[in-house]
């Protein structure tokens, strides 16, 4: 069953002094059902952000449809299923992250026994215990980045979209997320995952798609990859397109 479902969306934004309209992404279609890990590779300006808000229901589609488990991103019933990682989280740097994390938890109507318990397991998963009670203007770029997510994920989504999770962090801090976001597909959850690091995507993916100047050119499983590298197809599929 799919439970993120694009069909033929686009999406074009007027800029410059002009006012000229540029396609973003043009007749997006793809699915990613229950346990499945989608991931979306790209060069910066394929379109990728602008799928990713779209899905979140921040901005709507020009044309086409986008379904959040048979429901519209931007309905309530779509949102209070979603988590999400930004590229680049912001937070009240003055809270702790336990305040943080309880303030979602509040808002999602999360009982407070139940949401403590939560609290405790993300933390200790990216080894953010022990700095529980510090301010997060403390916290350096990787501790805001395992912060990051464990705000996407404390209210127990069904869908969870992270872009660029590994940003700012060591290998340590990768491993720790790579493996909760295995976990999560074992849970059944249902990721999107956008990165540049062709290796996390490779290890981590069941499918990946492969976003250029606003279409999707490929999606393709690991084992297609055969001999190939992510990388090795990733070029391979751009430098085609390029050709024609």
């Amino acid at each position: 069953m799919a439970i993120i479902d694009l069909n033929n969306v686009s999406k074009s934004y007027v800029s410059g002094f002009l006012m000229r309209k540029k396609k973003a992404v043009s007749n997006i279609s793809f699915k990613v059902g229950n346990g499945e890990i989608l991931g979306i590779i790209g060069a910066n300006g394929a379109g990728k952000s602008t799928i990713i808000k779209m899905i979140q229901g921040f901005i709507r589609p020009d044309k086409g449809d986008i379904l959040i488990d048979n429901n519209k991103p931007f309905d309530p019933a779509s949102r209070i299923k979603m988590g999400y990682l930004p590229e680049n989280p912001y937070f009240y740097t003055n809270l702790t992250a336990v305040e943080l994390l309880r303030f979602s938890t509040s808002a999602s109507g999360m009982p407070k026994q139940l949401a403590d318990k939560r609290i405790k397991t993300l933390l200790e998963t990216v080894d953010l215990y022990p700095h529980r009670k510090q301010r997060l203007k403390t916290y350096s770029k990787g501790m805001t980045q395992r912060a990051g997510i464990c705000f996407a994920l404390v209210h127990d989504p069904q869908v969870v979209v992270l872009d660029e999770p590994m940003s700012g962090l060591d290998p340590l801090g990768r491993k720790m997320v790579l493996d909760l976001i295995l976990d999560l597909k074992a849970q059944g959850k249902t990721i999107l995952f956008c990165s540049h690091i062709l290796n996390d995507v490779e290890r981590v993916c069941d499918r990946v798609a492969v976003m250029d100047k606003g279409h999707l050119r490929k999606v393709f499983t690991r084992e297609d990859l055969g001999n190939q590298t992510m990388e090795e197809v990733f070029l391979h599929t751009i430098e085609e397109r390029s050709e024609c």
